[in-house]
């Protein structure tokens, strides 16, 4: 009888155990950036222009939390077989969807390049010198100027541009340019796309590009309306945050 006690109370202290190694796997993953995900990766140096093989792919496991919506997962190898490199791509290099845009007849399909779970949205933006310059792979957020007010408003935030005009690979030309200044074609979720149709019947879209590797997000933007050119506080309150950052020539220097 006085064993039974004995037994309960080291089947208790491994449960206990078991529970604390879980909850030190949970916090390890966390601290570590999350579950890992295998992505794809150059086993070689592969060349601009030349179409990727099986052979010239492997894979890695990196934390979700390091991991972007334009890096390519071990679930997309098949899609990128046969598709030409748009720049060398460095041996043990995570590929992403950059890398690999130009195909054999230098355009790729559109339904290829959309991310699971979202839709090909095509949006006509306001034009701008600055949408030239805008490529396949380029991450934006996307601003609307509406109402009678004309307020500006944040509608979405790091959105993936699939295409600019007619183009998916980052080479058009001629006609082509004339197109990428008013229609982006983006990866956004169905209802995404339903907020997007709304803002394009009920004011004008502009595009903001930013740094590819700048993965936050704002939260809870506020409006900015016509009001807020003639008011100084409203105004101050917007241009403070730049006053703090240095004056003078900045060298610019392509991220990395």
């Amino acid at each position: 009888m006085k064993a039974r006690p004995l037994f309960i109370g080291i089947a208790c202290g491994l449960v206990a155990v078991a529970m604390l190694l879980v909850y030190l796997r949970r916090v390890e993953q966390d601290a570590s950036g999350g579950t890992k995900v295998q992505v794809l990766v150059a086993l070689e140096v592969i060349p601009r222009g030349r179409p990727v093989t099986e052979a010239m792919l492997g894979t890695r496991d990196v934390p979700r939390a390091y991991v972007d919506e334009r890096v390519l997962r071990a679930g997309d190898r098949d899609k990128i077989i046969g598709l030409k490199a748009t720049s060398t791509i460095p041996i043990q290099q995570s590929l992403v969807w950059n890398d690999v845009m130009a195909v054999k007849d230098d355009q790729r399909a559109l339904s290829a390049l959309v991310q699971p779970g979202n839709r090909a949205t095509p949006i006509r933006v306001h034009i701008t010198d600055v949408l030239s310059l805008v490529h396949p792979g380029d991450f934006i957020d996307i601003l609307c100027v509406c109402g009678d007010a004309k307020e500006s408003t944040v509608l979405l935030q790091r959105v993936l541009v699939l295409a600019t005009g007619m183009d998916t690979s980052g080479g058009a030309n001629g006609k082509e340019m004339a197109q990428r200044a008013t229609v982006l074609t983006v990866s956004v979720s169905l209802q995404e796309s339903q907020l997007l149709a709304v803002a394009m019947e009920k004011g004008k879209l502009n595009a903001i590009v930013r740094n590819p590797n700048d993965q936050r997000i704002t939260e809870a933007p506020a409006d900015v309306s016509v009001t807020t050119l003639t008011d100084a506080t409203r105004r101050q309150a917007i241009q403070s945050p730049r006053r703090k950052t240095p004056t003078g020539p900045i060298e610019l220097k392509e991220s990395r």
